[in-house]
């Protein structure tokens, strides 16, 4: 690689603007500073920053900046370093970032402050560094339809398209921020108040220097009022675990056979008791697995329906709950985004049950789950004979739970 800078520990949050579309909430204080279960959302986010390794921060603040650096100080009761820069309400962010060019590392992350996203940093910064690019932005890929587009990304990873007005043909995916850039770029902004998106970004496109990670986990907001419900869901953080079902739950069935009725179902040691177990604790219980049978015309989803439902009257009974249950009923070549080791079930759980897949246990014993479970950004415990789903029960409820 051209350039590989040393993995940054600094982050820079834009929070100066007004948040007029959160009114009356940000009549008495900047929209970060509102608050989810006692807590300021910026609050949020810095726990999450110092959780990915970050240990310096620069707030760019404008609107009632009081509110903010009388909260959180110089950082030390919150695990970081804080440095603000204070300018105007008014002033653009192209003029904020440029206006704290002396505090900015040789590269930074540059964040906005209404905008959770679980980072996982070690990724980017890999793709960042793989790239050589100067500026690389987060992207949700925006396949549910969550929000609107506002760019088009390449077949080489680079952005085509920055369409602020939201306007263009062809528009597939939205910027959610979490840039990782060289001070250099910022540099380039003239001294004048200007919209760093609305200046640099079109720049940048058009000298193929602005590479795109993109993601399918949901980010979460404070941008306006109808985003507010689904934070707090999010922020709230009932703790969850995902299981696998064949040879986690269940005696899996030799290679190419499957489980075709309730007959064929048989239960493994412990495992109804274990998710009772995690009832009990508070804990979610979802379930994903993939069923090919399907595909091959082994049983049918209405089988798969059965077998399901006995499944979860048996815990029912036992004293548990599965809060939900989700297949992939394609076949091993069919280049779907749901069969395992695609995340794409684990993503569709994370955005049914606003899930922070970061902090969600997968639980499998095929490799395949682990491909996933790395993919969706989970942490992962393997399921073996030896180690079984009762075994790390007990354990991953004290780790959850503390």
């Amino acid at each position: 690689m051209a350039h590989t800078p040393e993995r940054p520990r600094q982050a820079v949050i834009l929070a100066g603007g007004r948040g007029t579309r959160l009114a009356p909430l940000t009549d008495t204080r900047p929209k970060p500073m509102v608050e989810f279960q006692g807590r300021p959302f910026l609050e949020y986010l810095i726990g999450m920053l110092r959780e990915q390794g970050f240990e310096r921060l620069v707030l760019l603040l404008g609107y009632l900046p009081d509110v903010v650096s009388d909260y959180f100080g110089d950082g030390s009761r919150f695990g970081v370093e804080i440095t603000y820069s204070v300018t105007p309400p008014e002033d653009e962010t192209g003029w904020r970032v440029r206006q704290a060019l002396r505090h900015l590392d040789p590269t930074f992350l540059l964040m906005y402050c209404d905008n959770y996203w679980p980072m996982p940093f070690a990724d980017m910064w890999r793709r960042y560094c793989e790239a050589d690019a100067p500026a690389m932005v987060t992207v949700y890929r925006n396949t549910d339809g969550y929000t609107r587009d506002n760019l088009r990304i390449g077949a080489d990873g680079y952005l085509e398209i920055y369409d602020k007005s939201r306007s263009a043909d062809g528009l597939s995916g939205v910027d959610i921020g979490f840039l990782i850039l060289r001070r250099e770029i910022i540099e380039r902004l003239p001294e004048d108040n200007v919209s760093f998106e609305a200046t640099l970004y079109p720049e940048l496109v058009l000298n193929h220097e602005l590479i795109a990670f993109q993601t399918d986990h949901r980010y979460y907001s404070v941008g306006d009022h109808k985003r507010l419900p689904l934070t707090k869901i999010f922020l709230a953080a009932e703790p969850t675990v995902i299981l696998d079902r064949d040879g986690v739950l269940n005696v899996k069935m030799p290679h190419a056979k499957y489980v075709r009725s309730w007959r064929d179902w048989q239960w493994i040691d412990g495992a109804l008791d274990a998710i009772c177990r995690l009832s009990r604790s508070g804990i979610r219980v979802i379930i994903v697995t993939n069923q090919a049978g399907i595909a091959r015309g082994a049983m049918t989803e209405n089988d798969l329906s059965d077998i399901h439902r006995e499944m979860i009257a048996d815990v029912e009974v036992a004293g548990g709950q599965i809060s939900a249950v989700y297949h992939c009923p394609h076949g091993w070549d069919d280049g779907c985004d749901c069969r395992k080791p695609k995340p794409g079930m684990l993503y569709q759980a994370q955005r049914d049950f606003h899930l922070n897949l970061s902090h969600t246990y997968f639980l499998g014993d095929d490799d395949r789950d682990g491909e996933a479970a790395l993919a969706a950004g989970c942490p992962f415990e393997k399921v073996t004979e030896t180690r079984p789903l009762s075994s790390i029960v007990i354990p991953l409820i004290k780790t959850i739970k503390k």
